[in-house]
Parts: structure tokens; sequence; C-alpha cells
């Protein structure tokens, strides 16, 4: 039995390593990792030429913005990093992580746009790569998490007038994909507002993400509330509390340790849903290769390195992000 389990985990090895070898010779061995065009054309068929990243990097991290403001988008990505801290290192509390967050967004937005303290003004069409992506998903995650708790209660809701709305709202916002709210809110919302009252794409589309979430994370939300005995309602009204104090201190606290793994896909998801924006013109990571490779006709050929860049790069986030929320998961269970 033992030489049997033996010879399976060769086989394995041997399928893995047949299997890997010739992504990890075209990818490592005969690649070319500067940015020499001639030496990239030659090894064509044979390695991947990362001397396009080494070229193309500040396009494919900031977009568009300015050549020589770019330390503010670069400073800016780690403010928002920075606000994502307290997950790191174990500290989750839903006051304490909005608080940093939209700190975080806030003045990352702020110094993107400029026009005070001798920076120079720079418009949202301009601004691309990391820090749009980072903005776009974090602005949209702070949106939608308070509003999908109101709507999980709503649900729940003994209130016919209130559980109807927040139900319809819910389905009806799940029932259409995000590519079309994102349409509509680029280009159809604008034209039913006064000029005057016209917000910029940006709000706009961080709003729409957040509408769009709020609805799978009331779900999430929804079956945490659902997981927690009824038990602990009666016992905290028991006690003299009211029944919004016992909800807020009680009740919910409970539930979102419940679903907290799978409010953090959601939030993956989120995070991964903002590369839909470069369908209406706004150069996020995804769209900045494009914004990158598109207009040069020498580098243009290699996309598929690009692509491999820009997963990884979403990957790497993820990935923490997931790690992340395991150990704050385990820290949470042993308290």
């Amino acid at each position: 039995m033992s030489a049997l389990k033996h010879l399976r985990t060769w086989f394995w090895l041997i399928l893995a390593a047949l299997i890997l070898w010739p992504a990890l010779n075209w990818g490592v061995v005969h690649a070319v990792w500067t940015p020499d065009l001639e030496a990239c054309r030659a090894a064509r068929g044979t390695g991947a030429c990362w001397g396009v990243i080494a070229e193309k990097h500040r396009l494919l991290l900031f977009g568009r913005y300015p050549f020589n403001e770019q330390w503010r988008p670069l400073l800016a990505s780690l403010l928002i990093l920075s606000a994502l801290s307290p997950i790191a290192f174990q500290k989750l509390r839903t006051r304490r992580f909005m608080a940093c967050g939209l700190i975080g967004v806030l003045l990352a937005a702020s110094l993107m746009t400029g026009g005070f303290a001798g920076l120079s003004p720079v418009p949202t069409k301009l601004w691309g790569g990391l820090p749009l992506t980072l903005l776009v998903s974090l602005g949209g995650t702070l949106l939608a998490f308070p509003l999908a708790i109101l709507l999980a209660l709503g649900r729940r809701s003994t209130l016919p007038l209130l559980r109807s709305v927040c139900t319809t709202y819910i389905e009806l916002i799940r029932g259409v994909p995000l590519i079309s709210l994102l349409f509509m809110a680029a280009f159809l919302f604008p034209l039913m507002l006064p000029t005057q009252f016209r917000l910029d794409i940006l709000p706009r589309v961080i709003f729409t993400i957040a509408l769009f979430a709020a609805a799978y994370l009331a779900e999430v939300i929804r079956g945490g509330l659902q997981a927690v005995p009824k038990g602990q309602l009666v016992a905290a009204q028991a006690i003299g509390m009211r029944h919004w104090q016992a909800i807020t201190y009680i009740v919910l606290p409970q539930a979102l340790r419940a679903a907290l793994p799978a409010m953090v896909n959601s939030f993956v998801g989120i995070f991964k849903d903002s590369s839909l924006i470069s369908i209406v013109s706004l150069h996020e990571l995804t769209g900045a290769l494009s914004l990158a490779l598109g207009g040069d006709a020498e580098w243009r050929s290699f996309y598929l390195e690009g692509y491999i860049f820009i997963a990884a790069v979403y990957w790497l986030f993820c990935f923490t992000l997931s790690a992340a929320s395991r150990r704050l998961e385990n820290h949470l269970n042993h308290k």
C-alpha cells in the first residue's frame, strides 16, 4: 500500500513537471527581462518578453496621469493600502475599518485631484492604473457595506412595506448585469439631470458599483443574521435592551462574524468587478494595458505578457485579502 502511494506521488510529480516545464522554460529560462525590443522580437515563440513591463510600467500602473506628478498616485495607493492595515493586524472593528477606509479614500482622492497646496489640478479622466482600481473598489465597498446591512435588516423586518421594498431592490439589482448599470450611469443618467447637477463620471461609477454590490452583500449578511439563534435577541430584550440596541450590539456582531468568509468573497468580487469600468473610458489596470500598448506599434504584439502581469497584480491583492481574512477569522474563533 505504501509503495502504491509513493508511485502515485511520483506520477503526479512527473505529470506536473511535464506541464509546468514548458511554462517555466517560456516564462523564466528563455525570457527577456530588459526593455530591448530587438531581443524580444528574437525571442518570440521561445521566451516571454517581460521587458514590455519594464518599458510600460508607468502607464500600466498610473495610466495617463501627468508623468512628473506620478508620485501623487503612488502616495495615494499607499494611503489606501494603509487604510486596510486593520485587517492585516487582526484589528477589524466595523467602525474603525469604515473610518480608516473613508479617511484613506478621501485623502487619496484629494491628493490625486489636486488644486490646493501648490498641487496642479488633474481631472479624473487622466486617472488610471492601480490607484484608480483601489479607489473604485474600496470606495464601492465602503458605500455598499452599510447599505447592505440596512437591506438585510429591512428584508427580515416585520413591516410588510419595508420588507417588500428591500426584497424588490435586491432581486431587481441581482437580475441585471453590472455592465448595463455602468452604461446607464455613464451615459444615460447624465441626460436626466440639468447640466449644473451632473456628477463627474468617477463618483457615478463608484456609486453604481456600490449599489450593485450591496444587493449581493445584503444576502450574505442576511444569511449571517439567520445563523444567530433567536434566543440572543430575546435575552437581550429581557435585560432591558431596546430592539435596535439588541440588533446593533448583540445580533449584528455575531452575524457579521458568521458571514465573514462570504463577505470577504464579496469584497474580492468587488475588486475584480472594478475592471469593468474600462468600458466607460476609465483606464484602471486592465484599461491601462490597452492604453499602454494600443498606441505603440512596436510593443503592441506583447499583449500576453501584459495581461499576465495584470492578472498577477489582481491575484496578489485578492490572495493577500483572503489570507488576511483567514487570519482574522482564526483570531476571532479563538477569542
